[in-house]
């Protein structure tokens, strides 16, 4: 009986391809790693014998090469990125249907707030101080500054930059992944950009023709549900409220709210966020003046446009912490708590949405002795939470607020009983550190933080570009002096 090698009829599990004139031999099972609906399991598909000719793929053979080690090991080769672009990467695998294992394999690790550092400054083509940005879930960004907003796709990679008929945006949000809704603190109306396409699709405006009041409402806030787009509108005669837009139709469906005045428990919600869980809605303001900061916490339920819960501060005095009103408020929709950052004292509060009453607050107790004298004086406050942690931006220096080492088994019961028997206490137990560096604060006062992906996006006053915080496997936890 003939051997198998020299028996041209017998198929062959080994592949011999010709990319760019430089020869590659690989397995079957190797091309079919990379995915039924991919060019390279698709050439796999054929039948071959050890004296097949070579299958000619007219490409790039050195980009090609790593693509492949990226298949047998799934991993990159080491210095790859010094000698290709990721975009250069990205091209090619979309070429060959393996985008999404060199996605794979080039994203950041885990993000760990204690072990965050900065792996680069993100700049738009202009040059331009960012006015506000949005993060994606891949890790996608899109910055703004003045009347354009610049792409970046989720290896932050430079895709395009699109310009809007505004002279500023100062407030943006992704209604869908490639739609963003914008509005500006000089011109009244929410507007609706393509960024794929780079074209305009439409606007809302805020408009009552019983009442003259209500004209050229600028937008203060955006947030975003499956059917809906929520956007809080602010008046040059102070009135302001906030409006439900149908996302099919981008016309507005609803009222939710409308206020009037500029006492502190009336003014625009400068933060808006729609709970999954419950499909309500929580708004807040914070104002800061000669007696120092005041503000409200409010939830709205859409369906009946009624406020199912709200505070404000100063309150009435019965408040445990009367006196220390919050400087920023944040929600965990994951975790479906409340937080608050207090403006005197720097202390964090934390809030069960599910069984809010009167005096809701749980304060974080530091087991971080080192941790005790904060380093930076906390005259600005900045609040975000992200992957189950908290991230405090105090004037330039950031902190994260994460669980300790067997919260895991302490959370074993159910978030009921978690909650009333730590409300009486008043206390939490998580661990806060530095996420910066001395030389990191330095760097300007943090104005906006955000997560996307595994990454964390910082931006400054005054600063060009937004700062792009990873883990690293290699970094560890900056020390700290007692």
């Amino acid at each position: 009986m003939a051997h198998p090698i020299s028996n041209p009829t017998i198929s062959y599990d080994r592949v011999k391809l010709n990319v760019g004139g430089k020869l590659f031999e690989t397995t079957i099972s190797t091309l079919q790693s990379a995915g039924p609906d991919s060019l390279l399991a698709a050439l796999s598909n054929r039948t071959f014998h050890h004296d097949s000719n070579p299958i000619f793929i007219d490409r790039d053979p050195q980009i090609f090469s790593v693509l492949l080690s990226l298949l047998r090991s799934n991993r990159l080769p080491s210095g790859s990125l010094h000698c290709f672009s990721i975009q250069e990467l990205a091209e090619e695998a979309l070429y060959y249907g393996v985008e999404s294992r060199l996605r794979c394999a080039s994203s950041p690790s885990p993000l760990r707030g204690i072990d965050a550092s900065i792996v680069d400054t993100i700049r738009p083509a202009s040059d331009a101080v960012p006015s506000t940005f949005s993060a994606g879930q891949d890790g996608s960004l899109w910055i703004a500054h003045g009347g354009q907003i610049s792409v970046y796709d989720s290896y932050l990679s430079y895709s395009a930059a699109v310009r809007t008929h505004l002279d500023d945006i100062t407030t943006i949000c992704r209604v869908w992944p490639e739609i963003a809704a914008v509005g500006s603190e000089s011109s009244s109306g929410l507007h609706f950009y393509d960024l794929s396409g780079g074209r305009y699709t439409g606007s809302v405006h805020w408009t009552d023709q019983s009442d003259p009041r209500i004209y050229k409402a600028r937008v203060s806030a955006i947030a975003n549900s499956p059917d809906s787009v929520f956007a809080s509108f602010d008046c040059p005669h102070r009135e302001n409220g906030i409006l439900v837009i149908d996302k099919s139709t981008l016309q507005v469906s609803s009222e939710l709210t409308r206020q009037s005045g500029t006492a502190a428990k009336n003014t625009v919600a400068g933060k808006l966020r729609w709970l999954p869980e419950t499909s309500l809605v929580i708004g807040s303001a914070v104002t800061c003046g000669a007696f120092g900061y005041s503000g409200y916490i409010r939830m709205w339920d859409p369906r009946s446009r009624e406020v199912v819960w709200e505070t404000n501060e100063p309150g009435s005095g019965r408040s445990s912490r009367f006196g220390d009103s919050f400087a920023d408020v944040e929600v965990d929709v994951d975790d479906m708590s409340l937080l608050k950052i207090c403006s005197k004292s720097g202390d964090l509060g934390m809030a069960d949405i599910r069984s809010l009453g009167e005096d809701p607050w749980a304060y974080m107790k530091d087991t971080n002795p080192s941790m005790r004298e904060n380093r930076h004086g906390g005259n600005s406050y900045v609040l975000h939470c992200y992957k189950g942690q908290v991230f405090v931006g105090k004037d330039g220096g950031m902190e994260v607020w994460s669980k300790e080492k067997g919260w895991n088994e302490r959370v074993s019961r159910t978030s009921e009983e978690i909650w009333e028997s730590e409300n009486q206490s008043k206390q939490v137990y998580l661990r806060r550190n530095y996420v910066d560096k001395e030389e990191d604060a330095g760097r300007g006062m943090i104005k906006r933080i955000e997560g996307g992906g595994e990454r964390l996006f910082v931006s400054r006053e005054d600063m060009e570009g937004i700062e792009v915080w990873e883990s690293s496997n290699h970094c560890g936890p900056v020390s700290v002096s007692p």
